[in-house]
This record gives C-alpha cells, sequence and structure tokens, in this order.
C-alpha cells in the first residue's frame, strides 16, 4: 500500500471495518469484544461499516487471521469502501504489513487505535509529553515493517550536510532520531514528575486524599461533579477526562478531604501508555483512600472491575483502602443484578451519580475513614491553648463543656484521626484523665481500620520512568 496512506494514523471520519480474533484464553464474548472497540473507534472519530469475528485456536504467525478470514476481510474492505481496518488484538508489525498488503487497506490494533484517541484527549503539557513518549516507544520497534524507505544514503547524497558518510540506512537514522526525541521526552517529563510527587506528598501532609478511579465512561466525573464544587468534564465517550482535577469535598463541621478524578482504565491498555501516565495517576498511587467506581448497567461490569483492580496492583496502589461504588443504579430495572453484586460485595455503596441516590452514604462512609471510628471521650485543654479549643469546638461533637481552674473539659465525640490533629497543634492535654497514648491504645485499640495512613514515596525517592 502507499506509503503516505500508512503515515496517517489519525483515524478521524475514516470508513472502518472492525475485526476481532477470539483465543481460547479469551475473557470476553464476541460482543464485548466488539462493542468496545466499536466505542473506541466512534470515540476517535471512525465510521464503522463492518464488523468481522474469527475464533481460532492461535493466531496465525503471518496475518494473524487465517489466510481465508483475510480474503474475507479484503472483499469486505472493498465491498463497504472502507480505508481503515482495525483489530481488538495487538499485532506484530509484520503481520500489520501481511493484512495491508492483503487487504489494500491501512490496518491499526487495539493499542494504536487506543494512542490515537489519547493524542486528540491530550491538553495539558504534561499529557501531550505522555503521549508523545507513548507513540514513540510504540513506533520504534515497528519501524521497520512501517517504513519502506530503506535505501543506503552514499557520500554525496543530496540528503545534506551531517549526512553524508559511509552507507548508514535510513532506517538506522530514523532509529537514531526517535531514541533521541525519547531521551529528551523522558527526561522533560521526569522534571514534571519530580514536581507533581512533591506537590501529592505535601497535599497529603495537610489533607485526607481520596482517589476516585474505575474503567472508563464508568460515570466517574459525573460522581466527582455531584460531590464537589465540579468543573471536571463529563460526557458519553471514552476517555472524557485524561488529566487529573482535584477539587475539596465538603463533609460538614468543618470536615472535608480533597477528592481527585483520573483517567478512566480499560482491558489491554498499552502499557507504554500506563508507564507513560504515572504523573496523572500519582494521585491515585499516593491517595488515603480509592474509591473504585463501576457501572453495573454495564454488561461486562464485573470484567471491567478486574480491570481496573488489575490496573490499581500494576501501578503499585495496594497500601490504601478500597471502597466499592455501584454507579447508575437508576438504569437498573431488575434489581437482582444490584443483590448479586451486594451479595458479592457487601461492603459496597450503591449509588446514582445523576440523580443523586445513595451519595449521602457514600459522604458519611468516606467521612469515617477521614476522621477514623467516632468514640465518646472527654478531653481536657488548657483555656490558653485557643487552637486546640477552636478545633474541638468547630471540628467534633460537644456533647458537654465543664471549665475550671484554667481547663475545660469536653465530652465530645471525636475520630481517631481528629485525635492526631489535636495532638499535632501542640498543647498538653488529657483524654478520660490519662496520657493520649495510653488512652488511644485502649479506646481504637481493635479496629482495624484506624491503622496509620499508608506509607509515602518521600520526595527524595522520586521513581524515573
Amino acid at each position: 500500500m502507499a506509503q503516505n496512506q500508512r503515515e496517517q494514523i489519525r483515524v478521524v471520519a475514516e470508513k472502518a471495518v472492525l475485526v476481532a480474533v477470539l483465543l481460547p484464553n479469551s475473557l470476553h464474548g464476541p460482543d464485548a469484544a466488539l462493542d468496545e472497540l466499536r466505542a473506541l473507534a466512534e470515540t476517535a472519530g471512525a465510521v464503522v461499516v463492518g464488523e468481522l469475528i474469527q475464533n481460532r485456536a492461535k493466531p496465525s504467525g503471518k496475518t494473524y487471521l487465517g489466510k481465508g478470514k483475510v480474503q474475507e476481510l479484503a472483499d469486505l474492505v472493498s465491498m463497504m469502501g472502507a480505508s481503515l481496518v482495525i483489530f481488538d488484538n495487538d499485532l506484530a508489525p509484520s503481520q500489520i504489513k501481511a493484512i495491508e498488503e492483503g487487504t489494500n487497506c491501512k490496518v491499526i490494533d487495539r493499542s494504536e487505535l487506543i494512542l490515537d484517541i489519547f493524542a486528540n484527549r491530550a491538553a495539558t503539557h504534561a499529557a501531550k509529553l505522555q503521549v508523545e513518549i507513548a507513540q514513540l516507544e510504540y513506533t520504534y520497534p515497528r519501524l521497520r515493517a512501517m517504513w519502506d524507505h530503506l535505501e543506503t544514503i552514499v557520500g554525496g547524497a543530496p540528503i545534506g550536510i551531517g549526512t553524508r558518510g559511509p552507507g548508514e540506512q535510513q532506517l538506522e537514522i530514523d532509529r537514531r532520531l526517535v531514541k533521541n526525541r525519547l531521551r529528551n521526552l523522558k527526561r522533560e517529563l521526569n522534571q514534571i514528575l519530580q514536581r507533581k510527587v512533591r506537590e501529592v506528598h505535601k497535599r497529603n501532609l495537610d489533607h485526607f486524599t481520596v482517589g476516585l478511579v474505575g474503567y472508563t465512561n464508568a460515570g466517574k466525573s459525573t460522581l466527582f461533579n455531584s460531590l464537589t464544587a465540579g468543573g471536571a468534564f463529563s460526557h458519553e465517550k471514552l476517555f472524557a477526562t485524561l488529566g487529573t482535577r482535584i477539587e475539596r469535598w465538603d463533609f460538614g463541621g468543618g470536615t472535608a478531604a480533597m477528592l481527585s478524578d483520573t483517567v478512566g482504565f480499560i482491558r489491554d491498555l498499552p502499557h507504554h501508555l500506563v508507564a507513560s501516565f504515572r504523573s496523572t495517576l500519582e494521585e491515585t498511587i499516593h491517595s488515603d483512600l480509592i474509591i473504585i467506581v463501576v457501572d453495573i448497567s454495564d454488561p461486562n461490569s464485573q470484567m471491567h472491575l478486574e480491570t481496573v483492580q488489575n490496573t490499581l496492583d500494576a501501578i503499585k496502589a495496594t497500601r490504601q483502602k478500597r471502597l466499592l461504588v455501584l454507579n447508575k443504579i437508576d438504569q437498573q430495572e431488575d434489581s437482582r443484578q444490584i443483590m448479586c453484586w451486594l451479595n458479592n460485595h457487601p461492603d459496597a455503596i450503591c449509588i446514582s451519580a445523576i440523580t443523586k441516590e445513595g451519595l449521602d452514604e457514600l459522604s458519611n462512609t468516606v467521612r469515617e475513614s477521614v476522621i477514623g471510628k467516632v468514640r465518646e471521650i472527654v478531653i481536657t485543654i488548657q483555656l490558653s491553648d485557643s487552637r486546640a479549643v477552636d478545633f474541638i469546638e468547630k471540628r467534633t461533637e460537644v456533647l458537654n463543656r465543664d471549665y475550671g481552674d484554667g481547663q475545660v473539659n469536653f465530652t465530645v465525640g471525636i475520630g481517631r484521626r481528629q485525635i492526631d490533629q489535636v495532638l499535632a497543634i501542640g498543647g498538653a492535654i488529657l483524654i478520660d484523665g490519662k496520657n493520649p497514648q495510653e488512652a488511644i491504645s485502649l479506646l481504637w485499640k481493635e479496629d482495624e481500620s484506624d491503622k496509620d495512613r499508608p506509607l509515602r514515596i518521600p520526595p527524595h525517592e522520586l521513581p524515573e520512568i
């Protein structure tokens, strides 16, 4: 096929034929595979005009599809006037080239399609850097199959100063340019990552942080806007959110958390993209609590949950508590589906981000995580310790006050983390007439949920891309 056709990766407004090869270890059926691929293609701007599925025990080494299916695909492409074939599978460069020759049509695989979507949606400088890195890392090992300009450049060729020398292939020049570009991009992105980690570290010292995660289009941004002042872009398209937005989530009574909305996960997300988006996912990796949002109206919701959990494990977001939220219950006509989820996940919370049903329960549950398990205690504070007195009055449930001898005995309902905040303010206090540490060990010793907040990576131990 023509070289300039191969170079043009953008799929906007192209007529596309979708192809899925189902192998014995596939975790999804034909409908699930093509439904998601269709949504991805439409998100990228392609017009789907045909679909093809083949079940195989193993992929063909040369064309992934069987020989007969390649001919069938070529006939379908010709009949529908398609200019693009999109595979739900990841293909080797040689397979892409062979299929293109057999169909006389441009071929891209799932990873390349996702990279195209990310490239179109990237808005911030960091996101653009991350996408370009992922694209170059995807392209680098495929240069030989993707380009055909491999003529040897001999001395005196009209290419320009600096390229004349003892025969160097154009392929080698391309590879060197890609490697140099990658090195420069990674250096720049690492500088951004260093700043990002320091920002996250400081924010976590000052605030309780909550990360919203979930499969793409699960309703995270809609939920984010319902819980906070909003501002997150919400749309019924895959990867509506690429950057991270952070807002204050106010629970009342002076208690709040910082809530972050991040990029949605998807099955078979290109590993280069996960690695490149490390700075975007930094909020999730080091948050105190992770809320996993699942769209239970989707027939593939269980697979979506498994994908999210596996991705969290892959980015090492494993040190904090995870709270499962079952979204879009307003779209469930049959309550048996909800009951089935609750039987398997009894601690899950059912909500509708659109109608706001269940959001009070969600807020109360997260508030308990923010302040810790509440106990009724008597806390003795010197009246001269105005900051501690002010905190108790504004941030806790005061049941009684008993003044005398320059001090006040507050009978309060207070959480474990709030005790830490009072102690951090300073001043000598007593809890139920005892030393604070002794009283804390007696009052909260059986509460597993009140363990220390997860360890964080100090700013001087920053990962590199």
